[in-house]
């Protein structure tokens, strides 16, 4: 009887600890779908930018700045998905500031804009290798030992 009374409980205690909610994760700005709708190009600045979106995900400095915005939310699958995450958003943002700090040009994509996007599958090689790295160390090892002073290398 003691047996099945604990059993009972671990079981109930299993059940009050689950949700039947979804947990969902967001990272990065929310709603950035909307907030990108009230900047305007030519009339937005920096200023308007950060009171509206906030600091960006990542900003490059090149000729103009560019300002980069990520959203991501992410749920739990199924259950027969074994725990695997499920993409329910993924939009990026991408402003070019002026020098004078006036949004010159805004692009929106979402997840479905990113399905489209080709990416080149072609492989950058490398020019080095641990094998010419070791030799160029052992090679300069072999210069200090022969030459400590560094006096031959100064005469030629």
């Amino acid at each position: 009887m003691v047996i099945k009374l604990n059993i009972i409980i671990i079981i109930l205690l299993f059940l009050a600890n689950c949700s039947l909610n979804k947990v969902v994760k967001h990272h990065g700005v929310h709603n950035l779908e909307k907030k990108q709708l009230k900047l305007r190009i030519n009339h937005s600045n920096k200023n308007d930018i950060g009171q509206l979106i906030g600091p960006p995900s990542t900003k490059s400095t090149f000729d103009n700045d560019v300002y980069i915005y990520i959203e991501r939310k992410t749920s739990s699958a199924k259950l027969t998905k074994l725990g695997k995450k499920k993409l329910i958003t993924n939009n990026v943002l991408v402003l070019e500031i002026d020098e004078k700090g006036i949004l010159i040009s805004k692009k929106f994509y979402n997840k479905e804009d990113m399905k489209k996007i080709e990416f080149n599958t072609d492989i950058t090689q490398a020019n080095f290798s641990k094998k010419s790295f070791i030799n160029s160390f052992l090679q300069s090892l072999r210069q200090k030992i022969d030459d400590p002073l560094g006096k031959k290398r100064a005469k030629n």
